[in-house]
């Protein structure tokens, strides 16, 4: 099984015309994702790779049946596109985009716990279910060809393949893998994805990749502790950052004392979840933690 996403999806990419959405449609294509409609305002009528490209969501929405959507749009105009989309009656969106405002981000959040959809982002590489499909720019060619018992949830897309790979090579393939999106507010809170992982039968363990920065991962713990049954292991990056100073993504950096790699490993060991030291050291422990 899998959360979120699977090969029956009917996925809409928007920005499609453009070359970043383009390419990543032939992508997604070639994994098996089931593209039924692209989305760029004034090129309806038009095709890429063999996908019809509409005006606007609702027309996309009402001639296709489109029920997810990815998003490859400049930063200026996301929040305004994710309301149109939400509109249009789709539930689960991915917005790989970038350098989206805080406050927009803040608002779509709002908007998406209103009408009950899911969104994924900002600065997310998306979405991928082992050998089935996936939604955003996760190279599917990293992963095994049949799907396992292993959910991965990260802040970090480069870390996401990472260990994704890793676990694949200890015999212990994914079952879906989830880029939460790197910001310091996201769309969807760790605890969210852990709840779709935590209803998933397939799933018998899951493995969290976070970096420094933010309150994720204590929400996480706070979580786990409470009701999550399956056993998770978690790597947490950044162990060396020096405070004050962003280290890559717009949500790592340790501010005042808060954020650091410590905090988050105090938490997380604290609720019962098991800490690699390095991302390889969770494919030696996650196979100890399904009792292989």
């Amino acid at each position: 099984m899998s959360i979120l996403l699977n090969k029956n999806t009917r996925v809409l990419v928007q920005g499609i015309t453009g070359r970043i959405g383009r390419a990543q449609t032939k992508w997604m294509l070639e994994y098996g994702t089931r593209i039924v409609a692209g989305v760029t305002p004034g090129k309806g009528g038009e095709r890429v790779e063999g996908v019809p490209v509409f005006d606007s969501v609702l027309e996309a929405v009402r001639e296709t049946g489109a029920e997810a959507s990815v998003f490859f749009v400049p930063a200026r105009g996301v929040k305004d596109t994710v309301f149109e989309t939400l509109e249009a009656g789709i539930r689960l969106v991915v917005v790989v985009t970038e350098h989206v405002p805080v406050h927009d981000t803040m608002e779509m959040k709002a908007e998406a716990k209103k009408v009950g959809a899911t969104l994924l982002g900002p600065t997310t590489p998306g979405i991928l279910t082992v050998g089935e499909a996936k939604m955003g720019i996760i190279p599917g060619n990293l992963f095994p060809k049949t799907s396992g018992p292993a959910g991965v949830i990260s802040r970090s897309g480069t870390l996401s393949y990472e260990v994704g790979g890793i676990l694949a090579k200890a015999g212990i393939a994914p079952s879906t893998v989830v880029g939460m999106g790197a910001d310091p507010v996201v769309l969807t809170d760790l605890p969210e994805l852990l709840r779709f992982f935590a209803a998933d039968p397939q799933t018998r363990l899951v493995a969290i990749v976070g970096e420094v920065g933010g309150v994720q991962e204590e929400l996480a713990a706070e979580y786990i502790a409470r009701e999550f049954r399956k056993p998770v292991v978690a790597y947490v990056a950044g162990r060396n950052t020096p405070e004050g100073k962003r280290m890559g993504h717009a949500g790592a950096i340790v501010q005042r004392g808060m954020g650091s790699v410590e905090s988050k490993v105090a938490a997380l060991e604290k609720a019962g979840v098991a800490i690699a030291r390095t991302p390889a050291e969770i494919g030696t422990i996650a196979p100890r933690l399904l009792g292989g």
